[in-house]
């Protein structure tokens, strides 16, 4: 299936960023009114005082004090405004919502307005605004709050969503949570039109559909295709030229295929460019173990590059021979660090591995023998998720707090970048599926159970404290079922 390798534009931090760093002067421009992160002791302080000022002497909600354990928790931020004359006049503060664990889980709370600007110049909004775009830049995909009954709908307003009744300090407060749209982002950039563009063509045929590689009637032969960014080629052409190798070399590994050979078609701008795309091409053939067949290359022209390989099984693991009920197995190398200029999109754990590591790794399928298979695409585990139940005909849940992952990689990165080598499996479940994944990857890759196929579509989050989150709505692809 194609695979349109960018992300670029669905990476929600990028409006995200444009979005909390023009709030200022946004803000600024209709209220005289700046929004920015507390950094100094004098911050902290004021921030606190108007947090007792009006919590316990104006609503008496504590007795002396509001201060709590969010106050320590390291990972905490604050944000606070600031009049013209650079009195602070409110505040807000997030957290994560289980304090020294990364479960891309935050929580907003202590939200306070002095009582002279709660009104006039829509403080306690831009607050909101801007704490909402801080959790995304911090990696939130669930970001939550406990609201003051008066205060539910002016946050309704600005798209939150109510979840039920509670009490704090013996008042009647809202559970609200603020949608986050990342993930489905990413997969309406990368995936959602691949249905209307390819209509009609049939990918791979009858229970192929839709899936990365497609046997060859009438012979043991896969075949996968994959075109890099050409912004991508452009900026760095090794790079590109290796991970087209990469990419339908996992494509292949999640049929359990040997690689055959493979063909390339190149477009540079110059000689050097073009040198430099067939460099990362070689590299990574010669570690894959992958013959170079042959190809096109093509100067004077704006950057392109399309590689298609070839590869063999007598038994090719398809994405939709699971079940509802099996097991999701994710399986994935956790060596290696974010490719420079990439960071938070593009993992790579394969330029610093021996060829016999590999290609050890790229064996895990066809010794794991699952039901289905599926390697991680541009569209991120959750994405990759999504088609695999898509071609199943049913929805997914996944576990948040279940997925390996590298230490320097923070949990909503992970499951939406492209991890370098990473693979999801379905199978009925048994009690040794972790254990029989981690050891068909030659003891390289890292294993867990992280989620089941349900009835429904789309793919749901759980996390650990129950509540489950849907971040994916629908069909991923809209190539329908396999």
């Amino acid at each position: 299936m194609t695979d349109l390798w960018n992300n670029e534009a669905a990476r929600p931090e990028r409006d995200l960023e444009r979005q909390f760093d023009l709030l200022a002067g946004d803000v600024r421009r209709r209220t005289t009114i700046l929004v920015e992160r507390a950094e100094t002791a004098e911050d902290f302080d004021a921030y606190h005082r108007l947090r007792r000022e009006v919590f316990v002497r104006e609503q008496e909600l504590f007795d002396g004090t509001d201060r709590d354990d969010i106050d320590d928790v390291a990972e905490r931020v604050v944000l606070v405004a600031r009049a013209e004359d650079g009195t602070i006049v409110g505040g807000v503060r997030i957290a994560p919502g289980q304090p020294d664990r990364d479960l891309a889980w935050w929580t907003g709370s202590r939200l306070v307005v002095d009582r002279d600007h709660r009104r006039a110049a829509h403080v306690g909004g831009e607050l909101i605004i801007a704490a909402c775009a801080a959790a995304e830049l911090l990696g939130a995909l669930r970001f939550e709050a406990t609201v003051q009954r008066p205060r539910v709908n002016m946050f309704q307003r600005l798209g939150w969503q109510a979840l039920g009744e509670t009490v704090v300090a013996g008042a009647p407060h809202e559970r609200m949570r603020w949608p986050i749209g990342r993930v489905q982002r990413l997969v309406d950039a990368t995936k959602t039109s691949l249905g209307e563009i390819l209509e009609g063509l049939q990918p791979g045929g009858s229970g192929w559909v839709g899936d990365d590689a497609a046997p060859v009637p009438g012979s043991d032969l896969m075949v996968a295709c994959d075109a890099i960014l050409p912004a991508m080629v452009a900026r760095d052409p090794w790079w590109a030229g290796w991970c087209s190798v990469l990419v339908n070399s996992n494509d292949l590994a999640a049929k359990g295929a040997a690689l055959v050979g493979l063909l390339d078609a190149i477009g540079a701008r110059t000689p050097s460019m073009a040198r430099r795309i067939v460099t990362g091409i070689r590299d990574a053939a010669d570690v894959w173990g992958v013959p170079v067949l042959g190809g096109h290359t093509t100067l004077n022209v704006e950057p392109s590059l399309a590689v298609t390989v070839l590869g063999r099984t007598p038994r090719p693991v398809p994405a939709s021979g699971a079940r509802i009920g099996h097991d999701i197995t994710f399986v994935a190398d956790l060596a290696g660090s974010w490719r420079p200029g990439y960071e938070g999109r593009q993992w790579d754990s394969t330029t610093a591995r021996s060829a016999t590591e590999i290609r050890q790794l790229h064996a895990t399928i066809e010794h794991l023998a699952p039901s289905a298979a599926k390697d991680v695409s541009m569209a991120g585990t959750l994405g990759t998720l999504g088609m695999l139940a898509e071609a199943n005909g049913c929805g997914a849940e996944f576990l948040i707090d279940a997925v390996p992952k590298p230490r320097d990689a923070g949990v909503a990165d992970w499951v939406t970048c492209f991890p370098g080598f990473a693979m999801l499996t379905a199978s009925p479940p048994t009690s040794d599926a972790q254990g029989r994944a981690a050891a068909a990857s030659g003891g390289l890759g890292s294993a867990a159970i992280c989620g089941r196929l349900v009835t429904g579509t789309g793919v749901d989050v759980v996390w650990p404290d129950g509540e489950t989150i849907t971040v994916i709505s629908g069909p991923v692809t809209n190539l329908g079922v396999a």
